[in-house]
């Protein structure tokens, strides 16, 4: 009687177990936390440290990988994470290349990836292909609204553009181009260097040579500071823009004295102590920048924010999507994919974020601010 009464005891155990174990959620993520992207991926796998743990009743379980910044790793990681852990769905990859590659496996797997990269081409044009990847920062267009909104005040008529000859870059240029001309603005030069040259002096000559009031460098943290230095030491006058590539301590650590003065459109996160009592993402905000802090010992770059974000996103739709499904099904996937794409009005640490079937990365411009380089640092532009 006493045995079958301890079978008794472990059976329930062995099933609240079992219990337990359906009711976690795997979220795969995967970051360049070495290799020539890992200025990327360092901030965004610190993050994952500040990641809820906990969605509604269910247990959250982050599986994190570094590709070493190699695309392939990031496809093989991404098998991986799909076919042995049978993840819900995935943060990452780290950079629009590695993220655009691993896209159609997500896709196949119907598995939901929040991406925090650059390129709005990632779910730009909505298509079937796309359908279950959501971007984890502010969208092109929201940041080069901003951009145009400067160089109008500061009555740029010509413009001279540079960017990454990658899916960060090409994107940048077919967004801003028309956004440009739209507002009376002519593009006179369009320039492309690769992400890990270390000189671009025939594209600044023939920048120079067109002579425009202002330049927009469509680049990431230390490989926007390249153009801008190799600008500034060809004599170039003008005002250089950028975008929110350039919202990171790489980019003034390596740019030093050369990128005083430069112009960039990011988040209120880059000058905390300057965001006012009424913005909207005030309290989060300040929650990622603080905690970061107090765990690494430095401010985080906007990179780390995306998967911050992400992290947020999931924590408000999981709970739904468990309503459909069990966490490990086709169905939960699917649910927590139409529940991603549902989000209303919700705060980030970058902005608000509304999302639906043709957006989805669904940042507007309540997160957006001009800074620029003085003294070494982001400082709030105020005009």
């Amino acid at each position: 009687m006493k045995t079958r009464a301890i079978t008794g005891v472990l059976s329930v155990l062995a099933l609240a177990a079992s219990l337990s174990a359906q009711a976690q959620v795997k979220i795969g993520v995967i970051a360049s936390a070495t290799g020539p992207t890992a200025f990327v991926g360092i901030p965004q796998k610190n993050s994952v440290a500040m990641l809820p743990k906990k969605a509604g009743n269910l247990d959250i379980e982050y599986i994190v990988y570094d590709d070493a910044s190699d695309s392939s790793q990031s496809v093989q990681l991404t098998k991986k994470l799909l076919s042995e852990h049978r993840i819900d769905a995935l943060i990452g990859p780290s950079g629009s290349p590695n993220a655009m590659g691993v896209q159609q496996f997500l896709t196949e797997a119907q598995t939901p990836m929040l991406a925090p990269v650059g390129t709005t081409a990632i779910v730009q044009p909505m298509d079937d292909k796309k359908r279950w990847t959501f971007r984890t920062h502010p969208s092109d267009e929201v940041i080069a609204d901003g951009i145009i909104a400067a160089m109008t005040k500061r009555g740029v008529k010509t413009v001279g553009f540079i960017g990454f000859n990658d899916p960060y870059g090409e994107s940048w240029h077919k967004t801003f181009a028309p956004m440009a001309e739209k507002a009376g603005m002519k593009i006179v030069a369009n320039e492309r260097y690769a992400r890990q040259d270390t000189s671009v002096t025939g594209q600044v000559a023939k920048l120079i040579a067109a002579k425009p009031d202002g330049i927009l460098v469509a680049g990431v943290a230390a490989g926007a500071a390249l153009p801008h230095g190799q600008l500034v030491d060809a004599g170039y006058k003008g005002t250089i823009f950028h975008t929110h590539g350039s919202a990171s301590g790489a980019f003034i650590q390596i740019g030093a004295k050369k990128v005083e003065g430069a112009l960039v459109v990011g988040p209120l996160l880059l000058v905390p102590e300057d965001i006012p009592d009424g913005a909207p993402t005030k309290k989060v905000t300040l929650e990622y920048v603080t905690g970061y802090e107090k765990q690494f010992g430095s401010r985080p770059p906007i990179f780390g924010a995306g998967t911050y974000d992400a992290g947020l996103l999931l924590l408000r739709a999981i709970p739904e999507a468990a309503r459909k499904g069990k966490p490990g099904t086709p169905e939960f996937r699917a649910a927590l994919r139409d529940a991603l794409e549902g989000t209303k009005d919700m705060v980030t640490s970058q902005g608000v974020v509304t999302m639906s079937a043709t957006d989805h990365s669904g940042f507007d411009h309540r997160g957006r601010v001009l800074v620029t380089v003085k003294d070494g640092k982001f400082v709030l532009v105020k005009d």
